[in-house]
């Protein structure tokens, strides 16, 4: 065998696998390596995106319980508000019910003194009459008169 003619089999064998490769095997591989590399920059532009989302959602979180508790802290400064109100109508209220019994008291009170007067004076006007109808009835010398009078005293 001829070394030309071997060296021109084999060169036109491979000239034909290369045109085999190019024309059947390499457009698959190449679309393979075009799709996967596509499908790796999409995910890594997607995992971008979802940082920067995760990032804004963040911040907005953040904002979000900033603003609650803002509110919060309103809540409950309107509560404490509320509260010292309602203990200052408390003990308003408090005062006017004492200042309201006390008065109550004192006109109990000086309905009972009155009572107590008037009884009393019912009493001394019954001693009175009691006294002066023991005295009629006896003589009427000094010292009759004066034992009569410390008896009444001493009733009174």
């Amino acid at each position: 065998m001829n070394l030309n003619v071997t060296m021109v089999a084999q060169a036109v064998t491979f000239f034909v696998f290369i045109f085999f490769c190019a024309k059947f095997v390499w457009p698959p591989l190449t679309n393979a390596i075009a799709a996967r590399q596509k499908q790796i920059a999409d995910g890594l532009a997607a995992a971008e995106e979802g940082k920067r989302s995760l990032e804004r959602s963040s911040l907005k979180a953040n904002e979000e319980i900033n603003a609650a508790r803002g509110r919060a802290a309103e809540i409950v400064a309107q509560a404490e508000k509320r509260v010292s109100q309602m203990i200052e109508e408390a003990k308003n209220a408090a005062r006017d019910e004492g200042n309201r019994e006390k008065a109550a008291a004192k006109a109990e009170i000086e309905q009972e003194v009155s009572r107590a007067r008037e009884a009393l004076r019912l009493q001394v006007a019954a001693l009175a009459v009691s006294g002066a109808e023991k005295i009629l009835r006896r003589e009427v010398d000094a010292k009759t008169h004066a034992d009569l009078l410390q008896a009444v005293q001493a009733e009174l």
